[in-house]
């Protein structure tokens, strides 16, 4: 059976804004990378069916990554995306080690709250290289990088 890792968080900011700092390139490498990370767009195509290369490193050198050269390198695709409500991507991790294999599905989802957005994650097919501790440990870093970005 496959594996499915959710998280969510309530961030006060309008749907439009959470949906505005998920689809701008350079909004994405200041919060997307979990803590010890840094981000770079390689290329960007926002639209169904557009493609997405990414590239997060981490900040000790002694760490390899997934992809090895002490990054972790991602090829996404967008699958669905609706202003203000969803974005849904696919996920392959560039590595040569078979655990990172396959293809992820990434959902988030804004659904407007009294106190701003309530933002699901689910990521469907997690490769079993990923540990799900670590994986919501990310996932959760990455809201709460996302929640201090939109606070300004």
């Amino acid at each position: 059976m496959s594996r499915i890792d959710r998280c969510s968080r309530v961030i006060e900011a309008s749907p439009e804004a959470v949906y505005a700092a998920m689809t701008d390139p350079d909004a994405l490498v200041d919060w997307l990378p979990p803590d010890g990370m840094s981000g770079e767009i390689l290329q960007f195509d926002l639209r169904p069916g557009g493609h997405c290369r990414m590239v997060l490193r981490y900040c000790d050198p002694a760490i390899s990554g997934k992809s090895g050269d002490n990054a972790d390198i991602s090829d996404l695709r967008f699958l669905d995306l609706v202003p203000g409500s969803l974005v849904s991507q696919s996920v392959d991790f560039v590595s040569d080690d078979p655990r990172f294999a396959g293809t992820m599905v990434m959902h988030w989802k804004l659904l407007a709250v009294p106190q701003g957005t309530e933002v699901s994650m689910e990521a469907h097919e997690v490769p079993e290289g990923i540990s799900q501790a670590d994986h919501l440990a990310g996932m959760n870093a990455s809201l709460d990088n996302l929640e201090r970005f939109l606070a300004g």
